[in-house]
């Protein structure tokens, strides 16, 4: 299982990141608090202070056609905010 899936760059996760080394990322459903943990720090080297989770449900979307109206929903998401010890910093642009 691939526990983290992709980071979470917005303005107002940058923001965070800059002022609280806070960082986001969108993880596997499946995935507890101590895999994402592990995860981050395998990944990026750096130690974790904090792992703080959030389950989104599937919102509900329709769209009109020419055969009638089709309802479905979205996937539901798991996100992490991950809160890293000071002096470590990870850079997402670093290998672009």
């Amino acid at each position: 299982m691939s526990v983290l899936i992709k980071p979470i760059i917005t303005e107002k996760m940058t923001a965070d990141s800059e002022l609280n080394n806070r960082y986001g990322f969108i993880v596997d459903p499946r995935a507890n608090k101590i895999q994402i943990k592990d995860a981050v720090e395998a990944t990026y080297g750096v130690s974790v202070k904090k792992v703080r989770t959030m389950n989104y449900g599937p919102s509900r979307k329709s769209r009109f056609t020419k055969t009638g109206v089709q309802h479905g929903k979205t996937n539901a998401i798991k996100k992490a905010v991950v809160d890293v010890v000071e002096g470590d910093i990870i850079d997402f642009y670093s290998n672009l």
